[in-house]
């Protein structure tokens, strides 16, 4: 199964890393929260992705492009008038990625459209490419399988970010405490597992894939949800890229599943 991973917005709001490199390049611990991604989805043996590009897209190509000799032990032996390159080992991943240029303000829906070609007719997965999480995606995509319907996304408890209040009639707070996972609401977090009947439902470069194609999977009752209570983080802004960058530094990194 192809794991597409939409990686063409600007990220505006994460500041000016961003508009130097598209934001899924942007790095926690030394290597792009792309990367991370696809670790996830690789500890599970899902090895082939799919990557909507877009904005600055020619640096995602060029990281991928580079990773064997950043990845690699080797020696450029020029002795003989040639260029001998000798691969001494290598800790390189099974990967197969297939970077397609889905356009620079393409919609998410749109952007999913463009990469029909390269799916195929099989259930793929679906995730946005600024954000990681501990699912596990072997139960997903079995919960998947199980019921049947063209879509499953993974649903998610959003914390709520102030302290809550109970108020009277007349106005006096009666209460005040501060924020609990439990007062969120469960949101969509991506991680999504699709049947590929999901592209009738995309009209073009102009649809949002979270609004008239979901909305309508839900109308005709097609749309399941997994529920995840472990980590969830999407890496929205400056503030939420240094979360990521505190837990993998201390080693407590909820979405390495991998050793």
């Amino acid at each position: 199964m192809k794991v597409v991973i939409l990686a063409g917005g600007y990220g505006t709001r994460i500041g000016e890393e961003s508009q130097f490199k598209p934001k899924p390049m942007i790095e926690i611990g030394g290597k792009p929260i792309l990367w991370h991604i696809m670790k996830e989805y690789s500890h599970y043996g899902f090895n082939e992705f799919i990557i909507c590009a877009g904005y600055k897209q020619q640096m995602i190509k060029q990281w991928f492009a580079e990773y064997f000799l950043r990845c690699s032990d080797v020696t450029f032996d020029y002795s003989e008038g040639k260029d001998n390159l000798i691969v001494h080992q290598t800790q390189i991943e099974p990967w197969k990625v297939t970077v397609v240029d889905t356009g620079y303000s393409t919609m998410t829906g749109g952007r999913v459209k463009r990469i029909r070609e390269y799916v195929g007719d099989e259930d793929f997965m679906l995730t946005y490419g600024d954000g990681v999480c501990d699912v596990n995606i072997e139960k997903l995509v079995e919960y998947h399988k199980n019921h049947g319907k063209i879509a499953t996304l993974t649903a998610v408890l959003m914390e709520q970010q102030k302290g809550i209040l109970d108020i009277a009639e007349n106005n006096s707070v009666r209460s005040f405490r501060e924020k609990s996972l439990t007062d969120g609401a469960l949101i969509n977090a991506g991680y999504m597992v699709l049947k590929p009947a999901i592209f009738d439902y995309i009209a073009g470069d102009e649809t949002i894939f979270e609004k008239e194609p979901l909305e309508k999977l839900v109308s005709e009752g097609e749309l399941m949800s997994y529920t995840h209570r472990g980590f969830w983080q999407c890496m929205d802004n400056a503030r939420e890229k240094g979360i990521l960058e505190d837990m993998w530094e201390a080693g407590t990194a909820p979405w390495k599943c991998w050793e």
